[in-house]
């Protein structure tokens, strides 16, 4: 009898330790490729040992296979994710279809302490629908050494005209420094992350007010004959395959004299382990053309859990931690104050030890605190947002211009050629979505 007592309780125990091993709740979390989400998953183990019940897996993707993963998931209802990776376009759209879950945070979380175009760009009817890791404008970084060399000093303001001229006196290919860099991947989150707001500074627009399609106008050809000029002119080879993560690799190699783009790649290009270039680098506003309405991009990378998911309280937990005070604090201390993700609190541009070694804190602040996704060109528009139209047809339209815009860069098409591709195609989408006939 004792015998058998004894091998019913270690089969009790075994059993037992089985069901706690299955009790840990496992979040699979779909993110970008970018530099902050890698440190983000290089610190799970923090959570996970705050958080013993809850497992983190990883499904990273590079951004454009990102945004189609998780947009068929969600339509579909897949059920893949726990967590998603998504930005200020897909938020108000998914959250007005009640595709994700309201967050509902703590006092201990802050919530007041987001910045309110970040807070704002999230939210719809005052409910908070994703909360944003790292929020972003665009800005001018430029080779300060390059422009003291050519005598050019760099207005805190410029305009494109300033930037074509300074691109011509640094360009300089024979020891490997190219004018300038711009993204020219496809991608309606890539190259018209980009084109988007030099059209809206041009004087252009996506739609107008009886949202006809605007990419045969003036603005709109005056903007890309002048992008498609200046890369062939002032740019790198290839162009047209780089978006933020290639021409972030050119730049740390000393490779870009200028570079307008994410105000987030300033803590990257000033990091003396991540760039050869960390000690010469200065900032300035985005460049303005006709008008300064819509001329640098508002954005966040934000986490958000889709409706429906049985993992609420876990994804939460997690949702909030990747977001919070703690967090940036965390990386703060342990990565240095340069590398902290930035662009998403009030508090973070108080910090002390991060303004000290942040010489783009206010440059970056400056750009976030000036986009306006509600007036954003320069003709009144429908539509909310700078570098896209907050319609759920604008992703297919976006991807489609992108590719021709690509194909205009690398000589494939004429500026003019592409850009009457692009109208038909936005038309063809536009009436059959119902917008006018």
């Amino acid at each position: 009898m004792k015998l058998k007592t004894r091998l019913t309780l270690a089969a009790s125990l075994a059993l037992s330790l089985c069901g706690m091993s299955q009790a840990a709740t496992e979040l699979v979390i779909a993110t970008v490729n970018n530099g902050h989400m890698i440190e983000m998953q290089k610190h799970s183990k923090t959570f996970e040992a705050a958080n013993p019940d809850i497992k983190l897996k990883w499904v990273t993707l590079e951004e454009g296979v990102l945004r189609a993963r998780v947009t068929t998931d969600i339509a579909t209802k897949g059920g893949q994710f726990d967590v998603m990776t998504i930005g200020m376009y897909e938020t108000p759209i998914w959250g007005k279809k009640g595709w994700l879950t309201e967050l509902k945070t703590n006092a201990a979380y802050d919530v007041d302490d987001l910045l309110p175009a970040m807070r704002n760009g999230l939210s719809v009817d005052g409910k908070l629908f994703a909360a944003p890791f790292y929020g972003e404008s665009s800005m001018l970084m430029y080779r300060k050494d390059l422009a003291d060399k050519a005598g050019i000093t760099v207005a805190d303001k410029p305009t494109w005209t300033d930037i074509k001229a300074l691109a011509a006196k640094i360009h300089d290919p024979k020891n490997g420094v190219y004018g300038i860099c711009l993204r020219g991947k496809p991608g309606w989150g890539d190259n018209m992350a980009f084109l988007g707001p030099l059209v809206n500074t041009f004087g252009g627009q996506w739609f107008d007010m009886n949202w006809k399609p605007q990419l045969e106008s003036k603005p709109w050809k005056d903007a890309i004959n002048f992008y498609v000029d200046l890369l062939k002119s002032y740019g790198p080879p290839g162009s047209s395959a780089n978006s933020f993560n290639e021409i972030l690799a050119l730049y740390n190699e000393g490779k870009c004299g200028m570079w307008i783009d994410a105000t987030i790649a300033a803590s990257f290009i000033t990091d003396p382990k991540q760039s050869k270039v960390a000690d010469k680098v200065a900032f300035a506003q985005a460049p303005t053309a006709v008008t300064p309405k819509g001329a640098n991009w508002l954005w966040a990378w934000s986490l958000a859990i889709p409706a429906g998911s049985k993992k609420v309280d876990a994804a939460t937990k997690f949702v909030t931690w990747a977001t919070s005070k703690e967090y940036i604090d965390l990386i703060g201390k342990e990565v240095g104050w340069g590398n902290i993700p930035t662009g998403t609190r009030k508090s973070t541009y108080t910090r002390p030890e991060f303004l000290k070694v942040a010489k783009f804190a206010a440059a970056e602040k400056a750009a976030i605190d000036s986009a306006n996704p509600n007036d954003a060109t320069l003709p009144k528009s429908p539509y909310v947002g700078v570098q896209f139209a907050a319609i759920p047809e604008f992703q297919a339209i976006g991807t489609t211009v992108g590719q021709q815009m690509s194909a205009a860069l690398s000589g494939k098409s004429t500026v003019d050629a592409a850009l009457k591709a692009s109208q038909v195609a936005a038309e063809r989408e536009m009436k059959k979505a119902g917008y006018y006939k």
